[in-house]
Parts: C-alpha cells; structure tokens; sequence
C-alpha cells in the first residue's frame, strides 16, 4: 500500500521522524522551559505564563502531588478544567511526578464522572470549582482521596483573579454550592510544594502518560493508554509535517478546543510548546463575541477548530472586524470540513485551511492535508511521517484499488499500547503485529489522498466529538418506561449530527419531554438525544440484536 503514495514521499512530503532526544514529556519539557524561558507559554483571559514560570509553577505543584500527599509514579490523576492556565501547571506537575494523567470532560454528568474515575483507579483530581457539587455527589464511590478545587481566575493575578471569582460566584451564580471539606486550593497546593522541593523520577517512555477516555462499539467507555513515547512521536510527527510553514519562537496558536480532547491537547497545547510559542487559551469558546473580542487582540499564526465553530465564527457580525494578516494555516479536524465553510474561511481570512484526520487511540494524528496550498476538500490528506496505512475488507484482505472503500487501518509509534484494563477490546482492534483498526472506512485517489467514506462504527460524530449509541441507550432504557430503543446519527447543519433515538414504550403515558429531562440528568450536552421517534417495534437480525443500519436507512 505504501507504493501509493510514493510520489509524495519522494517529493519530502511525507518522511520517517528524526525522533526528540528526550525518552519522556517531563524531560522535554523541562529542556523545552530552559530554551525558551522567557518567552510568552500561555495566554489566557489576558494574562500570560513564560516558560520559566511554568515550570517553576509547575515543579511547585510536583512537590505538593510527590511529598505532600505521597503520590508514586504511575498513580493516576484526574484533570477536569476548561481551557485555563491551571490546567498546563496541573499537567506538567503530574507528568513531572511520574503520574499518569486522566483528562475528564468538565460537563460529564456524575454518572459518567464516576464511571471514569473508578475505571481509572484516579487517586487525586483537579477540578473547577463550579463542577465540585457533581463530585461531591460520587466521591464516596470513587478511590480518589485528595482533591484541589481551583476557581476560574486563580492564575490571573491581583486584582483580576479576585474580581473574576467574584464575578463568576457571586454574580453570574456560575459555582453551585459543594461541600468537600478535606479539599485543597489550587493556590495552597503550589505553596505546599514550593516548601517541599519536587525530586525527580526515573521516566521510562513506554510509560503511561494519558489514559485518554474514548468510547467504542460496546458503548463503554474506556482508556485508551498513551505512553510518553506515543505522544513525542506524534508532537514530533506533526512538528516535522508543519516545519515547512511554522518557525521557531514565531508562533502563536489560537487553542479553543478544550485541552482535555486529545486534538487540542497534542496539536496545540504539547506541539506548539515544543516549538518555543505561545498557546492562546480560550476559555469559552461558546460565548462568540468575547471569542472574537480576544482574537482582536493578538497576532496569532496558527488555529485548530472544527467546523462548527469555523461557521459560528464567520456568522457573527463583529468577524467582519478581525484582521488576519499573520495568520498562515488554519487546521480542522473532529469532524468532516464542509466545502461551503473552508471557501467561505479561505475568502474571508485570505489564508489556508486543512484538513486531517486522528483518533484518540493514536495520539490522535495520523493523516493531514500537505501545506502547500492547495484546495483538496474532501480530502484527509496523507499519512503523517513514520505512518502506514492500508484499507482491508470485510474479510480483511488489503484493498489495493484506487477508489474502492476499505476500513482505514494504521500503525505507526503513536497508536496506543491498548485499552486499559481491557485486553479483548483491545485485541478487537489491534492486531500482534501493531495495526490498529480504526473503524472508519475511507478510499485513495491515484495520488494517494486519503477521503473518509463512512463509519463502519455505529460511532456518532457530534461537533466533534464521539458519541457512542450503546451508551445513550444504556441510560434511556433505564428508564422504567422504555421498553427497548436504539440510537443512531442523523445529519445537522449546526454540529454535523445530532443524536436520535427510537423508543418503544413500556408505558404508554411516556413522554418525549420525560425522555429528555432524564437525559439531562445523566448524558452530557452533546450526547443527549436531540430527536425522539416512538415505535411499536425495532428492527432485529435473527438473534435479536437491534438493525441501527436498517433505522438509518
């Protein structure tokens, strides 16, 4: 299969990785900080972070997690912030300290929080404050034993950070009363570690950095361990990709997806570090106008987004007002680039927008667009060095023909060691020999540009992010109304797909606004079923397993 894209390995577009001399992310990092040290790391709600101050910050923290409450390497840690400047402070503190980081959707339900959270074995967490009521609700089930509440504006300053957790508290009521009384502040950890020096620890690269939570066909969700090799080879995968654009110490990120999705942590948060910029941090990239209001302000390089919010942007009036003279490459990724958003981007900033495609299991890039300027909608690109792709069959033989669909199969030093605690999940997709099975089926052009067909999971893809429909059934027919249902995609123009779910009734006074109040309760935003059909039946096979395919069609 590699003979396909032969012509663009020839012509240095595609190439095997020069590997980071360091064997693990605390080792970069801390090389990375000395480099760079008194360049701008982060922004964020208008105050900045060097990268000697993060790492000063950031050993303080390894302190407090090491010889405070008595961490070891390889003991988990849960993160559960938005986009703010504690989160790379708790993050490279973690990795520092030889722990295993498990990022966690700040608007996951307690259901879903405790689920995670016990399937991890977490033994701390770090979490904003205005989603410590949820946690405060399961803590008892979980093994976490030490917590650190930070509020919104903790990093900001004097007086900024006292006005902005004013504001948000006791203005805006945007911090639902919790008690968790054994609970650190952010502020009083850093203090505790800086009295009690950090040590270094011995980091193997094959130890685990992330356990990055992904879904899967069973609808459980599970962790898909990345080691600090995985992550490093893709930092430097996408370094080397993007070198022919990016410079040294020139760059600064637009980071807007939140740094708990893998896309944004990777592409932005680690990779850009390591070229000495600056990641613009957005905390809310919901409210439109204040988004647009922080852009104004800075001359940033660099943007990575989904389509969605590409589209929200360009449909605000105050967009008409940004100047994009530096900006040189937008990215998009999450979920399928629509033709009419990318010439509509491409007019409006007079720049490039690219396509790629990743999964959490591979850290996540796999297969990006060349920058080179040209117009290939539709198209996911071409592998990213040291990556190998192949299409099979359903009987698993290798598709060798250009145009004809095959599930996307990939290896490379980036896919994932397995699924945590998981080995048969993780022999279903990831075969002895290192090939990962992706699930998502997709064709090449005589070029060797790769385009996503379909999803031979039942996989929803909801701005972005995966929503798996076993899950949302699991919830729906806990309700002692519901007989049986099944949940399925269907297209929106706002996020791609919404979720849709076909319900047979146990009892006939059911609802549709009873379904959805329940769903409030114990699905995220995203997941939650948007369109509800009621049906005397489903469709099944023979064995009685529900035909979603058959509900689509």
């Amino acid at each position: 299969m590699e003979r396909v894209w032969l012509k663009s390995y020839a012509e240095g577009v595609a190439h095997d990785i020069v590997p980071f001399e360091q064997k693990n992310l605390a080792a970069l990092f801390d090389e990375t900080c000395q480099k760079y040290a008194d360049n701008t790391a982060f922004i964020n709600m208008g105050s900045e972070l060097s990268f000697r101050e993060i790492h000063k910050l950031s050993e303080e923290f390894a302190g407090f997690l090491q010889n405070h409450i008595g961490l070891k390497p390889g003991d988990r840690i849960a993160l559960q912030m938005p986009n703010v400047l504690q989160f790379p402070i708790a993050l490279f503190g973690a990795l520092k300290a030889g722990l295993t980081v498990v990022n966690t959707n700040p608007l996951y339900t307690e259901r879903e929080m405790e689920h995670q959270f016990n399937d991890s074995g977490a033994k701390a967490i770090v979490i904003l404050s205005n989603f410590a009521s949820k946690l405060e609700e399961i803590i008892d089930k979980t093994q976490i034993e030490t917590v650190v509440v930070t509020q919104l504006g903790d990093m900001l300053g004097f007086p900024k950070s006292l006005l902005v957790n004013t504001v948000v508290k006791h203005v805006k009521k945007m911090v639902p009363k919790y008690n968790l009384p054994n609970a650190y502040s952010f502020h009083q950890a850093l203090n505790i570690g800086a009295d009690k020096p950090f040590t270094h620890v011995n980091i193997d690269s094959e130890d685990l950095a992330f356990l990055q939570y992904t879904g899967g066909t069973t609808g459980v969700s599970k962790g898909a361990m990345l080691t600090h090799d995985n992550i490093l080879k893709n930092c430097k995968q996408i370094k080397e990709f993007m070198m022919v654009m990016l410079k040294e110490q020139e760059e600064m990120i637009v980071t807007a997806l939140p740094l708990y999705h893998i896309f944004s942590l990777t592409a932005n948060f680690l990779n850009i570090f390591t070229f000495g910029g600056t990641n613009l941090l957005i905390t809310n990239p919901k409210d439109i106008k204040g988004f647009i209001k922080t852009l104004s302000k800075y001359d940033y390089t660099i943007m990575t987004g989904v389509n969605t919010l590409y589209n929200a942007l360009m449909n605000h009036p105050d967009f008409n007002n940004l100047e994009f003279s530096k900006l040189k490459v937008s990215i998009a990724g999450g979920m399928a680039l629509q033709s009419s958003v990318c010439e509509e981007w491409k007019k409006r900033t007079n720049s490039l927008i690219i396509e790629g495609y990743g999964l959490t299991e591979c850290s996540p890039v796999v297969i990006v667009n060349p920058l080179d300027g040209n117009d290939r909608v539709g198209s996911i690109g071409i592998p990213v060095p040291s990556t190998h792709i192949k299409l099979i069959d359903d009987d698993g033989n290798e598709v060798s023909k250009a145009g004809e669909p095959g599930e996307l199969c990939a290896k490379g030093p980036q896919v994932m060691k397995g699924y945590w605690q998981r080995p048969d999940e993780t022999s279903a997709v990831l075969d002895k020999d290192g090939w990962l099975k992706t699930g998502d089926i997709a064709s090449f052009s005589e070029d060797g540009f790769f385009k996503i067909v379909d999803r031979k999971k039942d996989m929803i893809l909801v701005s972005g992010f995966n929503v798996y429909p076993n899950e949302v059934e699991d919830v729906v027919c806990q309700m002692p109304e519901v007989l049986e249902c099944a949940a399925i995609g269907v297209p929106n123009d706002h996020s791609g797909e919404v979720v849709k779910i076909f319900v047979v009734k146990k009892n006939k006074s059911l609802t549709e606004e009873q379904i959805k109040a329940y769903c409030k309760e114990n699905l995220t935003g995203y997941k939650r079923p948007q369109e509800i059909e009621f049906r005397d039946e489903l469709p099944k096979t023979n064995v009685g397993k529900i035909l979603r395919r058959a509900l689509k069609e």
